[in-house]
């Protein structure tokens, strides 16, 4: 019995380890720069993805922002970038930098980065890209395996969508903030917005559900434009 015991508190302090040195979820770091500015600079990692945005920490102003896939391995982080908004030439690029946690800090080259959420709660973290929408009251399919793509990744608390093109290197605009799901509606808070930072600060409430897998989201733009997106997970 008392080995029965042992191995069950061994087994639930393994789990929680590895939880707290799970990179899934949301990440901080704010770095004044030589203007003087405190850039605020967030990250999501989710389901082999992820996104980094920079914005001043005042105002919202869009700064920058860069993403593609991500995987950890003997303390290095390995990447590919599918979009830097700073410069075309760093897209299909791949490195890998060390990384270390001290206790609930995350070390990252000369950053330090402060987590935000683990990857929960909810149904929606994940990385998506927008695979239809409702015309004349029918989905029209759009195939997700091209070089243009609508992404939108997602922590438990955290949101950003990027539209770029691989092939081109191009990138057409993002925007991101915090997140909400409650009674199948899903609202966000806009942190930063790359097309119109005036929009920051704003809260655009939407209907979702899941079905067959897929993130339905309907309502107004931030446009004011009715819209019905459909969404499907990388890698589904």
């Amino acid at each position: 019995m008392k080995k029965n015991i042992l191995t069950l508190i061994l087994i639930v302090l393994a789990m929680s380890i590895s939880k707290g040195q799970d990179l899934s979820g949301a990440w901080q770091s704010t770095v004044t720069n030589d203007e003087g500015v405190s850039v605020q600079y967030v990250t999501i990692v989710s389901g082999g993805y992820f996104s980094q945005a920079f914005f001043e920490k005042e105002n919202g102003k869009f700064m920058g922002t860069m993403g593609g896939t991500l995987s950890a391995t003997n303390g290095l982080l390995a990447y590919t970038l599918e979009f830097a908004s700073f410069d075309p030439d760093f897209v299909g690029t791949s490195d890998s930098i060390p990384y270390r946690f001290d206790g609930d800090k995350l070390h990252v080259d000369d950053k330090i980065w402060s987590r935000l959420d683990d990857g929960t709660p909810g149904d929606l973290p994940g990385a998506w890209l927008i695979s239809g929408r409702k015309r004349d009251g029918e989905i029209v399919k759009r195939d997700t395996s091209g070089p243009r793509k609508t992404m939108k990744i997602l922590s438990g608390t955290r949101f950003q969508w990027i539209a770029y093109n691989i092939e081109t290197k191009e990138f057409m605009g993002t925007g991101g903030g915090t997140y909400t799901t409650i009674d199948g509606q899903y609202t966000e808070n806009i942190d930063f917005f790359s097309r119109d930072d005036s929009r920051v600060g704003a809260s655009l409430q939407f209907n979702y559900e899941l079905v067959d897998g897929d993130w339905h989201h309907s309502g107004l733009s931030s446009k004011g434009q009715p819209i019905y997106e459909v969404w499907s997970k990388r890698g589904e």
